[in-house]
């Protein structure tokens, strides 16, 4: 097969009964753009039928190909493993549960062709419950857009377009797939945003929760931490370490200022102490979490640690994947 211009790459967890009706939208929106294509479809762990969907797909059709992970290791792992299975030069990435709309596809990538780097989706009518889903999305979109100066009105939308160049220097860790577009501007790229059509789900269960933008927030200050001062961490630490300095010399004055003019003890005083003691503490934890993120990131790609390992592999050559990392794997088919 000829080197595909389009990579659609799509994680999938346990969504069995949307499989062959996604597919058929896929193809019928990848027809209409006149280029070579490929459709990675990831199992991410799935315990339905899944992964025997894919499979007979890919007997089918040999521009799908299917990558099974060998557990559940979650979206942004599964969405590296398509990353790194991409041959394309334009990836796109959409949710397999048939709520992102294939046929948006094309506008995607006519919107990239215009000199973007990354084109992502705006779910501007959303079908999701507004209190569980909607609320904390725009919450959160709010957020993200203020911390990284990145105005964008639907990160949690999967249906994006991205360049190849883009994404061979991004590493993906915990929930950092939907920052994609936060690393492409930092690193001088051109990010734009379209509206997309959204529909309700109509098989199987979602996989999102408020659990889940708990995550994204800690990620984000990650994020934040290792693009301003991964460099010069002396800066952030340095700024703690002047306001536990401030807090103490106040904790100080107040002491003195009991002491002399009202007459109390300093072993009467506790308060003051206590809330000196306790904010150091908190200062301590907070900046010992950053430090721990710095050590982990640095063991993964020192030490070139996989964060999936693919079990299966279905209508791929035995060569290196196009950015030049090979993929793990148990066995090939």
């Amino acid at each position: 097969m000829e080197r595909p211009y389009v990579s659609v790459f799509i994680p999938v967890f346990n969504e069995e009964e949307n499989l062959r009706p996604l597919y058929e939208k896929l193809c019928q929106a990848l027809e209409r753009l006149a280029m070579s294509y490929e459709i990675i479809l990831i199992d991410d762990g799935s315990t339905d039928g899944s992964f025997h969907v894919m499979r007979q797909l890919a007997e089918r059709d040999p521009r799908v190909k299917v990558l099974q992970l060998s557990r559940n290791y979650g979206q942004t792992a599964a969405m590296a493993a398509g990353i790194d299975a991409a041959c394309g030069d334009v990836l796109v990435s959409l949710d397999a549960d048939l709520q992102n709309d294939p046929a948006d596809i094309p506008r995607l990538i006519e919107k990239l062709e215009q000199g973007y780097d990354v084109v992502s989706g705006w779910r501007q009518q959303r079908k999701d419950k507004w209190l569980t889903r909607r609320l904390p999305s725009m919450i959160a979109n709010k957020l993200i857009s203020l911390i990284s100066g990145v105005k964008l009105h639907d990160y949690g939308c999967t249906l994006k377009a991205y360049r190849r160049d883009v994404l061979k220097t991004v590493r993906l860790y915990g929930e950092m797939h939907r920052f994609i577009p936060i690393y492409a501007s930092w690193m001088g790229g051109r990010v734009a945003e379209i509206p997309v059509r959204h529909h309700r789900r109509h098989a199987g269960q979602s996989k999102y929760g408020l659990k889940r933008t708990i995550k994204v927030i800690y990620d984000l200050i990650t994020i934040k931490f290792m693009m301003s001062y991964m460099t010069k961490p002396l800066y952030i630490f340095g700024t703690a370490g002047m306001l536990a300095f401030g807090v103490a010399f106040l904790a100080s004055v107040g002491a003195v200022y009991q002491k002399l003019v009202l007459g109390t003890s300093f072993i009467r005083t506790p308060l003051t102490m206590l809330a000196m003691i306790m904010f150091v503490l908190g200062i301590q934890l907070f900046l010992l979490g950053l430090i721990a993120e710095i050590l982990v990131r640095t063991y993964h790609e020192s030490q070139n640690k996989p964060i999936y390992i693919v079990k299966t592999r279905i209508n791929f050559s035995d060569q290196p994947v196009a950015d030049g990392r090979a993929i793990t794997s148990w066995n090939h088919s």
